[in-house]
């Protein structure tokens, strides 16, 4: 039947492509039909979903730094969040109780709190996916979200490690030992083996290896696998090729998730009661979207920020089902339950899949209504952006924006602003003396708090994302503004599509490597400026 699953999971995730939602919406479909045509869940594909989400908590690790969990509007926003949709949600589920709704009936109020915690928690897999697509991971309100998502996964962890009834073996603590390893790797020739593998198959082969190898090592000291996997991910985040290792494993984390929502979808067939219920259900996650934006606002993170990472944890967590089936094994709540979860989570994600695609726009529109709340002080980094002079400015200040960067500066003698989202990059090109600055070029709040000059600065988008530099044109064109752009990109399409929306230089990375690396040569062995162009 494997051939099936790849069928109904290419059609339909195909199907809901074409009217601009994530396609694993479309997975989640495919799994429901394929249960209702009496498809079973396999060992192979329980087996590929578990490994998707070993390589997903293995990548978010690869990019996460410790201590921004340490900051105050993560680990505070998350505790106390969930903390009070435990007791609200846990109260409305109490009260359909005493109305006497059958599947409520009989429920304690620790049936009723579990099932709120479960439902507490927002989906790390769906958010990830989302703002990937969208090109968000870097932005402040994508690692804002991301953080809140690993610390609700480490409760999770907590929670299944204490439901278990199994206590740690006493050897959990030397994996305490684990904490020098980023120092060991960068301070002694045990990262030989990291840096020897290239840049192919050894280096896939050592992306599988080691989130396998640390959920082993969590497992055989009783502690959850999942969390190994995470943990791995964290301490070689400050390695020097875990960027180019979390991209290399991209394809291959979104490939072996497919089998994740494929196996939600099979867990069962809804009655309509069932349905009736996940939608009802699904009514109260705009609560948990209110909630997060007025904590965040309240630690003074800024509106904008604080609504664009509300929304992408405007949903229910594939944790959620977790917590339910642990909660299952202990006879705390009915299976019953579980394909409830099911639902519900697939009416979230298709609620936040609409939402998260059009989250700009919604912001944009109602943006008056989100600076009510927003506090007088901002969080460092997040504070508005002003400039005024500049000849040319830079976004995206990687390898790409960083030659741009020098050459406009170097070679043309023109005045640069470099802009990144990353504050990590940021710091690097501080260190070197240039004129940089963190902002996020899709922040609508950016370009209106610009005072631009009557000689308009020319843009060049040097960014690795399509996602991010249409937005930036659609939010100049939203304040009217009708400056000069110049983009990177890499297919015939994209190019399309920028040149169509006004773009007046589009360079492809790929056709013009080939005369990039000829001039460059050129220049090296004959000493010479520049060569012409053959199609200039």
């Amino acid at each position: 039947m494997d051939p099936l699953w790849i069928i109904f999971a290419f059609g339909f995730g195909f199907a809901i492509k074409q009217i601009d939602l994530p396609p694993l919406v479309g997975f989640l479909i495919a799994g429901f039909v394929l249960n209702i045509f009496g498809v079973e869940q396999s060992d192979t594909l329980e087996k590929i979903a578990d490994f998707g989400v070993l390589l997903l908590l293995f990548t978010i690790g690869l990019k996460l730094k410790v201590r921004n969990l340490l900051n105050k509007e993560i680990w505070l926003t998350s505790s106390l969040h969930m903390m009070i949709i435990t007791l609200v949600f846990g109260s409305v589920i109490m009260l359909f109780s005493y109305l006497g709704f059958s599947k409520f009936t009989g429920l304690s109020p620790e049936s009723s709190a579990l099932i709120a915690f479960a439902l507490s928690f927002s989906s790390t897999i769906f958010a990830v996916k989302i703002l990937e697509e969208t090109g968000s991971m870097k932005t402040t309100h994508g690692k804002l979200a991301i953080g809140i998502l690993v610390m609700q996964d480490i409760f999770a962890v907590l929670f299944l490690t204490i439901s278990s009834g199994k206590v740690p073996s006493i050897w959990a603590l030397s994996l305490l030992l684990l904490l020098f390893l980023p120092k060991l790797l960068n301070r002694t020739k045990f990262s030989f083996i990291i840096n020897a593998t290239g840049h192919g198959e050894l280096l896939i082969l050592l992306g599988v290896l080691l989130p396998i190898t640390g959920a082993a090592l969590f497992e055989l000291v009783g502690l959850k696998a999942d969390l190994g996997a995470l943990a791995f991910g964290v301490l070689l985040a400050e390695h020097k090729r875990a960027d180019e290792l979390s991209k290399t494993m991209m394809g291959f984390k979104d490939l072996f998730l497919v089998g994740f929502f494929l196996s939600i979808g099979l867990l069962g067939t809804p009655d309509i009661e069932a349905i009736g219920i996940a939608l009802v259900l699904s009514l109260l996650i705009p609560l948990k979207s209110i909630l997060f934006f007025a904590i965040f606002t309240r630690l003074q993170v800024r509106a904008r920020t604080s609504a664009l990472s509300s929304f992408s944890l405007s949903n229910y967590s594939e944790f959620g089902l977790i917590v339910g089936a642990a909660g299952v094994s202990s006879g705390w709540i009915t299976s019953e339950w579980l394909v409830i979860f099911a639902v519900a989570l697939s009416f979230s994600m298709l609620f936040s899949s609409i939402l998260n695609t059009r989250s700009q726009l919604i912001y944009a529109r109602f943006q008056k209504y989100f600076l009510r709340f927003e506090t007088k002080t901002r969080l460092k980094g997040d504070e508005p952006i002003v400039f005024s002079d500049e000849e040319v400015i830079v976004f995206g200040m990687g390898r790409t924006g960083t030659e741009v960067y020098q050459v406009m500066s170097e070679k043309y003698k023109k005045k640069v602003l470099g802009i990144d989202v990353s504050s990590e990059v940021i710091q690097k090109h501080e260190q070197l003396g240039n004129n940089v600055i963190q902002g996020d070029a899709t922040d609508l709040n950016f370009w209106q708090r610009i005072n631009m000059s009557d000689n308009l600065p020319l843009i060049i988008l040097a960014t690795p994302s399509h996602a991010t530099h249409m937005r930036v044109i659609e939010q100049l064109d939203e304040i009217h503004c009708s400056i000069k752009i110049a983009a990177i990109s890499r297919f015939d399409d994209e190019m399309k599509e920028l040149t169509d929306a006004g773009v007046k230089v589009v360079f492809n990375l790929y056709e013009e490597a080939g005369f990039g690396f000829a001039n460059h040569t050129f220049n090296q062995i004959y000493g010479s400026n520049s060569i012409t162009d053959p199609q200039a």
